[in-house]
């Protein structure tokens, strides 16, 4: 019998969360505390099992929250390229590509879940991150498990946001299912599962988000679990030469008109027709 399954062909994931972690502060050994708290819940470790920690508790154990009395300038400051802005009554939402990687609203700056006041940063590395509390989990706990740095997104064409992995360690993040069959024997040719983002959105599910439990474990889902915790989530990034959609619409237009501009303008100026350029 499979791992996940029992009688009858029935396959089952169960996902936990756990009180008992205490607020974060700066320099906190973050494995030691969630083994702590996990075992202090009466709960023990299985081989296979996935931890989902969400980012903001790694970012204020690596001392990622900073004053910030303009949360605006710490959102330009962490942009590596705006993707697309808009207005609005409350001022303006920018989607950009961070430091890591990551294209999301206001650069993952968050300021839930801190004094007022300040923000919190992503972690610099998420990945770096996972693996750190990998091997913690896995000293402490004795056993293989994998670790899952999770982040709230929106999503394209889809209200609301979930969950996703910003960094993974242990877990395999894609399962490639490229060349396999379907049940009517058609081959898949393009099919790869985001593994860790559903894990991440699974997780989410019973920790909330005023929850105070920052932490879920993913348990009957062991045979995405491996030995290498090199497995960086970072691999499901789409951005550069496979991105479809580089920017926002309003901000391709007007690249489109500008550079249609450019285009007459030099066609102008080869015809002989004058050198004045307004714009």
């Amino acid at each position: 019998m499979s791992e996940g399954e029992s009688g009858g062909g029935i396959r089952e994931v169960r996902v936990l969360a756990f009180a008992g972690l205490p607020e974060i502060e700066e320099g906190a050994d973050l494995a030691a505390l969630i083994a702590g708290a996990f075992l202090a819940a009466g709960l023990a470790a299985d081989d296979g099992d996935i931890f989902v920690v969400t980012s903001k508790i790694v970012s204020k154990a690596e001392g990622r929250r900073i004053a910030a009395a303009d949360r605006e300038e710490a959102i330009t400051a962490e942009t590596v390229r705006v993707v697309a802005s808009r207005a609005h009554p409350g001022g303006v939402t920018r989607i950009v590509e961070n430091r890591q990687g990551l294209v999301q609203a206001a650069a993952g700056v968050d300021a839930s879940n801190t004094p007022d006041g300040t923000v919190l940063l992503l972690p610099v590395d998420p990945d770096a991150s996972a693996r750190d509390l990998a091997v913690g989990l896995r000293s402490r706990l004795g056993v293989r498990l994998g670790v899952i740095v999770t982040d709230t997104l929106g999503r394209p064409w889809r209200e609301g946001q979930i969950d996703l992995a910003i960094g993974a360690a242990g877990v395999r993040v894609l399962d490639d299912l490229r060349g396999s069959r379907d049940t009517f024997g058609h081959e898949l040719a393009v099919t790869q599962a985001a593994v860790a983002d559903e894990l991440a959105s699974a997780g989410d599910l019973v920790k909330g988000k005023a929850s105070g439990m920052p932490v879920a474990v993913v348990r009957g889902y062991g045979h995405a679990v491996v030995d290498d915790l090199d497995t960086p989530a970072r691999a499901l990034t789409r951005t550069g030469p496979t991105d479809m959609f580089r920017l926002g619409t309003d901000e391709a237009i007007a690249l489109g008109r500008a550079a249609g501009y450019d285009e007459g303008y030099a066609a102008g100026l080869a015809a002989g027709r004058g050198s004045s350029r307004t714009v």
